[in-house]
């Protein structure tokens, strides 16, 4: 059973740190580059907490150009970011994994036209405490561990060169992308898991967890593992080809496999109308390389930002 005693409160440091560093990107972003002066206007964003990172640098940089903008930013989650965005309350939605058929019904019914445009590369990170010695872990072990009905209390059940120490699991909520990435891809079906771990849409509570119990393992975004490796311990992945610990490297070649995945952000065709949020998407994509940097993600290849780019383009002019 998880341990409780640790700080549970969300530590929002690294998050504000990062922030700061972003303003230092406002100076890219000239009136060419999505900087638009004498703008006014609010801009509401909400989704993913592992795109949350991105889309606050982006605004803080963006906002260095135009503080007249105000622009807020919220991690509901994947899922519970495109209720919102379906039902029309917000502009933009960030995501971890791309819209489900059900999302896409619900945004037809509601009318609510939109495009995606990917903004960032990431690979999600299985850590475990610094106390629970683990370099590599295959997929097949992976599976056992997490799969539903999964009664796995040690990972010397799965094979019994590995510690024999009693886990403590911390993982994302179901409302959650990287839920949904991890299980389809480990467990063989999206949101197949087993259910006795401790679950939070936010990120920052799963780091916290982990470092604070010795028998922590769990799995997030990448750049959480970045901001925090000082008290975390990642763990290299086996996808049938050898141990690969993710890093931007193996993220970007895409060796490291199957826990890579590009991220997106999904913005209404009604808002991208609005000069606001177009300037503040330009932004964004012209300046993908150094956001993606100070919010610690891989960034995307010229081609994807290029990509994204003609479809904003093509939203705008809608």
């Amino acid at each position: 059973m998880p341990n409780n005693n640790f700080l549970n409160v969300p530590l929002k440091l690294a998050v504000a740190v990062m922030a700061v560093l972003a303003l230092a990107i406002a100076g890219c972003g000239s009136d060419d580059e999505g900087g638009a002066s004498g703008l006014s206007g609010s801009i509401a964003i909400d989704g993913s907490s592992t795109v949350y990172p991105f889309a606050q640098a982006a605004a803080e940089g963006f906002n260095g150009d135009n503080p007249d903008v105000k622009v807020t930013v919220g991690e509901s989650g994947t899922g519970g970011g495109f209720e919102k965005f379906c039902a029309g309350e917000t502009d933009i939605s960030d995501a971890s994994r791309p819209i489900k058929d059900e999302e896409i019904a619900a945004c037809k019914k509601n009318g609510i036209e939109y495009t995606e445009l990917q903004v960032a590369l990431d690979g999600l990170s299985v850590v475990t405490n610094p106390a629970l010695e683990v370099k590599c872990l295959t997929t097949d072990e992976l599976k056992k561990l997490w799969n539903k009905g999964s009664k796995v209390t040690k990972l010397s059940e799965v094979n019994p060169d590995l510690p024999s120490t009693t886990l403590s699991l911390y993982g994302p909520g179901t409302d959650s992308g990287t839920f949904d990435y991890f299980t389809d891809e480990i467990n063989g079906e999206e949101g197949v898991s087993r259910s006795d771990y401790q679950p939070s849409e936010d990120d920052n509570v799963l780091v916290e967890g982990v470092a604070g119990d010795e028998g922590g393992l769990g799995y997030f975004g990448f750049s959480y593992y970045e901001q925090n490796q000082d008290k975390l311990n990642l763990v290299a992945i086996d996808g049938g080809s050898g141990c690969v610990t993710p890093s931007k490297e193996t993220i970007q070649d895409g060796s490291y496999t199957p826990l890579s995945r590009p991220l997106f952000m999904y913005v209404s065709n009604k808002a991208v109308t609005r000069p606001e949020v177009n300037a503040f998407m330009t932004y964004a994509l012209d300046n993908f390389t150094e956001i993606s940097e100070t919010a610690l993600f891989v960034p995307m290849s010229e081609e994807q930002a290029t990509k994204s780019k003609d479809a904003l383009t093509a939203a705008a002019g809608a």
